[in-house]
């Protein structure tokens, strides 16, 4: 339920992206500078995410969730540029925090089952992002303002929250403190070429998603002509398809070893990319998101899963944390980064900057990887 939540701010806030930016008065420089410093609540929130969890305790998932539906009202009050980068910094605290929160939670219930969960659930945000888009932008095309838009995600949460409050945590789920760093009998602790290998890897993935996410509806809007229905349709695809892609990804992790996945995923998610930015039509167009979208839904739960795989059961949380520290940089940075593209070169520019940012994960950042962990699961 967590997961839903978070797929459905993203998803509407994606949908919204251009009455959002009408009502506070934003010029696409002014979208992404705001979004920018978004970030450093977020990063701010996940680096804290251990300590805060441990004091909250098995509650922490529920009361977390709680937090973010909170945080979901406030885009749709923004009237101002200022206003909007305040409700963004305290959106992007909360539902950064519930990132970490959700897939710590999910690392432990993969500890505890034996069973891998990570790209099911990774699954269910995407979906849920598609079927936001579709919903929100459908609801702008009716003529809701962005604030009935967000009201109506800030309930849905809600009551997600409450149904997280209600289900039990898993044995030691927010027992596990920051301090470990040390070889334990059961495993390799976690390492700073761990982190910063796969982080770098999550952070190129999320730039691309967040980027497509906030830019693609006003991308269609412009370069085709379409309207806010069709535009939104751009983040739903990339939605959809990562939710799909990732279905397969929980049965491909079983025979396929992560590296050639990852290689494989980003190969694809670059060609989308390119795709989407030079397509001469709009179905072009949504046949690059949707491409961009299967290539990128399996490189962060892959890499997720791969790290949590190599480090002592008791470190998982933290790995989680400090994953998103780095990966979450790109996630956060994607949107401002399209937005100072488009100002001076445009968005068909700002999707080829994707596409070649993309092509370090198998080109540089894969082998770096590899050899922060040579032992992979299957060879």
């Amino acid at each position: 339920m967590s997961f839903m939540a978070l797929g459905l701010f993203w998803g509407a806030f994606a949908a919204s992206v251009p009455d959002v930016k009408r009502a506070a008065g934003l010029s696409d420089a002014g979208l992404g500078l705001a979004l920018l410093v978004s970030t450093l609540g977020a990063v701010a929130a996940m680096w804290l995410a251990p300590r805060i969890e441990a004091r909250l305790g098995a509650r922490a998932l529920g009361v977390i969730t709680g937090i973010a539906a909170f945080g979901a009202l406030l885009p749709g009050l923004a009237g101002s540029p200022l206003a909007f980068t305040a409700a963004m910094v305290a959106a992007c605290a909360g539902y950064g925090l519930l990132d970490v929160a959700m897939n710590a939670r999910v690392s432990a219930l993969e500890a505890e089952s034996g069973r891998s969960l990570m790209n099911l659930n990774h699954a269910a945000y995407s979906l849920i992002y598609a079927v936001a888009a579709v919903a929100a932008g459908l609801a702008r095309q009716w003529g809701a303002a962005p604030l009935a838009i967000f009201t109506a995600v800030a309930l849905l949460s809600g009551l997600a929250a409450f149904y997280v409050l209600r289900v039990p945590a898993p044995a030691g789920a927010a027992s596990e403190g920051p301090d470990a760093s040390q070889q334990g009998p059961e495993g390799p602790a976690l390492s700073l070429p761990i982190i910063l290998s796969g982080g770098a890897i999550i952070c190129l993935a999320f730039l691309a998603e967040q980027g497509t996410e906030g830019w693609s509806a006003l991308h269609l809007e412009r370069s085709h002509d379409a309207g806010a229905a069709a535009g939104a349709i751009g983040p739903a695809l990339l939605g959809l398809t990562m939710g799909i892609g990732r279905l397969f990804g929980q049965v491909a992790t079983r025979y396929v070893r992560e590296s050639v996945l990852i290689r494989a995923a980003a190969l694809v998610a670059a060609s989308g990319a390119a795709l989407a930015a030079h397509a001469p039509q709009l179905g072009l167009a949504y046949a690059g998101f949707t491409i961009m979208g299967l290539g990128l839904s399996l490189i962060v739960p892959t890499v997720f899963a791969w790290a949590g795989k190599r480090i002592r059961a008791r470190d998982r949380a933290l790995m989680v944390s400090r994953l998103s520290v780095v990966g979450y940089a790109g996630f956060f940075a994607g949107p401002p980064m399209m937005g100072l593209l488009a100002e001076g070169f445009g968005l068909a520019a700002s999707f080829t900057a994707l596409a070649v940012l993309i092509l370090a994960i198998p080109v540089v950042l894969l082998p770096l990887m590899r050899r922060a962990a040579p032992d992979p699961i299957r060879r």
